[in-house]
C-alpha cells in the first residue's frame, strides 16, 4: 500500500511539474501555423462557438465549435489550440480550455 501511494504522489508531482511548464504565448507575438497556449479573459462572445480572449498584448478570436463557449465574459482561462494559417484575422481553433477553477473542457472539432 505504501508503493501505491508513492507512485500516485511521484506521477502527481510529475504531472504537476508537466504542466507548468507550458509555455504561454503573448497573443501579439502569435505565429499562423502553430500550436500554442494563450491565457487571459474572455472580452466578448461573438457567437455560440466563438469568443473573443484579451491579454495584455492584444485580442485574438477562439472557435469552440460545433460545441459552444463553456466561459462567461469577464473569466480568466487558458486556451490551448492552432493558429488558423488562413489570410483573415488571426484565430485560434482551441483543442481544450482551462478554467480557472483548473477544470478542462476539451473540444471535438468536425469538419463536415
Amino acid at each position: 500500500m505504501k508503493t501505491f501511494a508513492a507512485t500516485v504522489a511521484l506521477v502527481a508531482v510529475f504531472a504537476t511539474a508537466a504542466y507548468a511548464s507550458v509555455t504561454v504565448t503573448p497573443i501579439n507575438t502569435l505565429q499562423r501555423g502553430t500550436m500554442v497556449t494563450v491565457q487571459g479573459t474572455v472580452e466578448r462572445i461573438t457567437d455560440e462557438d466563438e469568443f473573443r480572449l484579451a491579454d495584455a498584448t492584444g485580442r485574438v478570436r477562439i472557435y469552440v465549435g460545433p460545441n459552444w463557449v463553456p466561459a462567461d465574459v469577464g473569466e480568466a482561462v487558458t486556451v490551448n489550440g492552432f493558429v488558423d494559417d488562413d489570410l483573415g484575422p488571426l484565430e485560434i481553433y482551441a483543442r481544450n480550455l482551462t478554467r480557472a477553477d483548473g477544470s478542462v473542457i476539451t473540444f471535438q472539432h468536425r469538419y463536415e
